[in-house]
């Protein structure tokens, strides 16, 4: 049976992490304090974070921006993709779609 926790992310008992993602007291706290589908949300919003900024996650100060980020997306008021980040594909045409008539 898998490990249940409240997510402060979701707001409610789901199934917790295996293991701490990493060493330390944050990699703690989010073992203890979010579920494993709070985790996958956080890695595809990482992807984000990473792609918007230019992140090197090999680079220390860039892996100091990512926790950040990460701190804010889990325990923070309310998530904020990056100023000025725009999803892929909005406002191009779709390929393959008819073009718009003016």
């Amino acid at each position: 049976m898998a490990r249940m926790v409240y997510c402060v992310k979701l707001k409610r008992e789901l199934p917790g992490l295996e293991r701490p993602p990493f060493p330390g007291p944050l990699g703690e706290r989010i073992y203890r304090e979010v579920s494993q589908e709070a985790w996958e949300l956080w890695r595809e919003y990482q992807t984000i974070v990473i792609n918007h900024y230019g992140l090197n996650p090999a680079d220390p100060e860039d892996r100091t921006i990512l926790r950040e980020h990460m701190e804010t997306f889990f325990f923070g008021e309310e998530e904020e993709l990056p100023e000025g980040w725009v999803p892929p594909g909005v406002g191009q045409p779709v390929k393959g779609a008819p073009a718009r008539k003016k």
